[in-house]
């Protein structure tokens, strides 16, 4: 796929967010943790993508309730949908000034279109040394879902099939997009939310 930036300045893809909270006490002594002096920008998207997809859980994976949205609240809190696990990934590398935006995907919620969309975020990096840009989907992986880090073939938590309605949107957004944080800021239970109040579409 060949991805579309919104908006031409890498500098746009650092900035810091509400959401994207990276200056937050919290995730400035985890980067403290993840990163070392010499570390390439490379070494630092690894281990920050490994971190989020392992360490962090996906509230349904759990049938964890709490509504988790910034950056600081998934790491305070240890797990997140994929919109609040997305925001701590970009606050990790913003804050080491690599470029990161959001993607994402329609996608049927469960097994059949019958079942409903649902959008889903991921990551997309830039990685200077290669003067391109990589998507990343940190969701968190489990029977059927095997997301990998890879510079080359990318290695996402799903493949989109465009038969059944769903769709792969080819823009790499500065911001996370509005409706998903609209519907984390207003659900205060995530096993709901992620059953009837998810966004379907961009």
């Amino acid at each position: 796929m060949q991805l579309i930036l919104q908006c031409s300045c890498l500098d746009d893809y650092v900035q810091e967010l509400p959401e994207v909270n990276f200056s937050d006490a919290s995730i400035q002594a985890l980067s403290n943790e993840l990163f070392c002096t010499g570390q390439s920008d490379i070494e630092k998207i690894e281990c920050a993508f490994h971190f989020v997809r392992d360490h962090i859980a996906h509230s349904w994976d759990i049938q964890g309730r709490k509504v988790t949205r910034t950056a600081s609240e998934v790491l305070a809190h240890q797990q997140g949908v994929c919109y609040a696990k997305s925001n701590l990934l970009a606050a990790l590398l913003r804050g080491q000034g690599i470029p990161t935006g959001f993607c994402y995907q329609r996608l049927m919620l469960f097994d059949t279109p019958e079942k409903g969309y649902a959008l889903h975020a991921l990551n997309a990096v830039f990685v200077r040394h290669l003067n391109k840009w990589i998507r990343l989907d940190a969701r968190g992986n489990k029977r059927g879902v095997e997301a990998e880090f890879s510079l080359n073939e990318e290695k996402l938590a799903f493949v989109v099939n465009t038969a059944l309605g769903e769709i792969d949107y080819d823009t790499i957004f500065v911001k996370p997009n509005v409706k998903t944080m609209e519907t984390l800021r207003r659900c205060d239970d995530a096993l709901t939310m992620y059953m009837e109040y998810l966004p379907d579409a961009l």
